[in-house]
């Protein structure tokens, strides 16, 4: 399933008082998830299997590393737990990068919200305004991600311009 998605991700030292913020406007919980996202090496885009308790999928997507909302286009596929699948990936692709995360998930409407703690990297905030079917638009889905960055305070030079991966691997040289 191929889907357009204006997103970004913003460090912050105030997530628990962004998430009361959101709750004011009767988000949709989904639940915590402790999710394990390992990254492979591909030629174009970036490649991670999910492995959470919530969400498993295995993801491809495509982005611009640059700070603020930007477009993803993302490939997603949803499966079930299975070690062949990881086996296979990391036999056949080799290992990038593996991300360690503990993620509170919302809703509000097409917009999926995360309050993230990383192992090893600190806390952040993605906001994701999602297109599944084409009929949204960008206008509207950079608009939205506008609108919650302002509702969460987000400056400047709190957006990251880099995946989760990409810190990982920075803080590994």
């Amino acid at each position: 399933m191929a889907h357009l998605n204006i997103e970004f991700k913003a460090i912050t030292c105030r997530l628990a008082e962004a998430e009361t913020l959101l709750q004011q406007h009767n988000p949709l919980f989904i639940g915590e998830d402790h999710q394990v996202d390992t990254y492979f090496h591909v030629a174009s885009g970036r490649l991670k299997l999910r492995e959470g308790n919530i969400e498993h999928a295995l993801i491809h997507y495509e982005r611009e590393d640059m700070a603020g909302a930007k477009a993803s286009h993302v490939l997603l596929y949803h499966h079930k737990p299975d070690k062949a699948l990881k086996e296979i990936l990391i036999k056949t692709l080799g290992v990038k990068a593996v991300v360690d995360k503990r993620r509170r998930i919302y809703f509000i409407d097409n917009v999926k919200f995360h309050f993230d703690t990383v192992d090893g990297l600190g806390t952040f905030l993605e906001v994701e305004a999602i297109d599944k079917e084409g009929s949204i638009g960008k206008e509207k889905l950079q608009a939205q991600c506008n609108q919650f960055a302002e509702l969460f305070g987000i400056q400047p030079g709190d957006y990251c311009s880099v995946s989760y991966s990409d810190m990982v691997l920075a803080k590994t040289k």
